[in-house]
C-alpha cells in the first residue's frame, strides 16, 4: 500500500477503548502510510466512510466485525462499492471472524501486516429482506435458536467476551420453539428444524467454524438446517465450534444464491450478530459487489 490510508476508528468497539497508539504503531511497523480518525456513533462513521470513498481514499475501519459490516454495507448500499478502494479492516473490537476465514490470526500486528502486501479480493455479501426492511450481512446470519441468543448475549457483561453468545444459546434454548421450515424460491424444503444457518464467510460468534465449505467469492451461501432435539442440541455445540458438525444426522446443508424462508411460528432473525427482525425472510447474494484489503 503505498497511497495513504484513512483509518476510521470505533472507540466503543471491544472491552476497551481503541489504542490509537497501538494502531499507529502498528501501521508504522509495517510501513503503511496513514492518518487516523476516530468516528463515534453510527451514523457518524456511515457519513465518514461515504466521505473518504468519495473523495478516493483508501478506507480502513478499525473495529470488530460490527464496524466492518457498516462499513461495507454503507458502501454497497450507496453505490459507491465498484469505484472505491479496497475496503481494509484492523481488529480492534470483540472480534473479527471475517479475518478468520481468510486464515488471518484476528490480531492488529497480523492485519496490519497484511494491509501492507498486495492482495485484494472481490467478495459476496449476503442480502435479507423481509417487511422489516433490507439488511445486508458480511458472515453469517441466522433464523431460530441461534438469532435467538444473539438477541440476548448483548444484555450480558462484555467483560465476559467471546462466551457470551454460549451462555445466551443456553439461556434462550429450553423455552425457545421448534417448528416447520420451509423453503421455496429456487430450492424446495420442508423440515422441522430448530435453527437456519446462512453463512456467506466460515466464521461468528468469535471463533466458531460454523460453516467450514463457506466461500466469500463463490455466489452463494451455505445454508444449514439445524433439526436437533433440546436435549441434543448442546451436545451439537462443541462440534459446531469445531466445524466438524456437517456430516451429523441433524445437519443438512445446501448452497444456495436464493430462496425465500418461511416458518409456522415466527422466528427471530440475526446478522452478524445483531437482531434484524423476523421470518418470513427472503435470502439472497450480491455476488463479489465489494472489494477488500486484506
Amino acid at each position: 500500500m503505498t497511497q495513504e490510508a484513512v483509518v476510521l476508528v470505533n472507540p466503543r468497539a471491544g472491552r476497551r477503548r481503541a489504542n490509537t497508539a497501538e494502531i499507529a504503531e502498528a501501521l508504522h511497523r509495517f510501513r503503511v502510510p496513514h492518518t487516523i480518525q476516530v468516528i463515534d456513533g453510527i451514523d457518524a462513521m456511515r457519513h465518514a466512510v461515504i466521505e473518504v470513498a468519495r473523495s478516493g481514499r483508501q478506507i480502513v475501519v478499525a473495529g470488530g466485525d460490527g464496524t466492518f459490516r457498516l462499513a461495507a454495507a454503507t458502501l454497497v448500499e450507496s453505490g459507491l462499492a465498484a469505484d472505491a478502494k479496497p475496503l481494509g479492516i484492523l481488529p480492534v473490537g470483540t472480534g473479527c471472524d471475517f479475518l478468520r476465514t481468510f486464515g488471518i490470526t484476528p490480531t492488529l500486528e497480523a492485519a496490519a501486516e497484511r494491509l501492507a502486501g498486495p492482495e485484494t479480493y472481490r467478495v459476496d455479501v449476503g442480502r435479507l429482506q423481509g417487511e422489516w426492511g433490507t439488511r445486508l450481512f458480511l458472515n453469517v446470519a441466522q433464523a431460530g435458536a441461534g438469532a435467538a441468543a444473539a438477541e440476548t448475549a448483548p444484555r450480558i457483561p462484555r467483560f465476559l467476551g467471546p462466551v457470551r453468545y454460549p451462555i445466551a444459546f443456553g439461556a434462550r434454548l429450553p423455552r425457545f420453539p421448534a417448528t416447520t421450515v420451509r423453503f421455496s424460491g429456487g430450492y424446495t424444503y420442508e423440515s422441522r428444524a430448530l435453527a437456519v444457518i446462512m453463512a456467506n464467510a466460515q466464521f461468528f460468534a468469535g471463533g466458531w467454524n460454523v460453516a467450514p465449505k463457506a466461500m466469500l467469492v463463490d455466489g452463494e451461501l451455505d445454508v444449514q438446517v439445524i433439526d436437533a432435539s433440546k436435549r441434543a442440541a448442546p451436545a451439537l455445540v462443541p462440534r459446531i465450534v469445531r466445524g466438524v458438525h456437517l456430516g451429523h444426522p441433524a445437519v443438512t446443508r445446501r448452497s444456495l444464491s436464493a430462496f425465500r424462508l418461511e416458518t409456522d411460528v415466527p422466528w427471530p432473525i440475526e446478522a452478524d450478530g445483531d437482531l434484524v427482525g423476523s421470518t418470513p425472510v427472503d435470502v439472497s447474494v450480491l455476488r463479489q459487489v465489494l472489494t477488500v484489503k486484506i
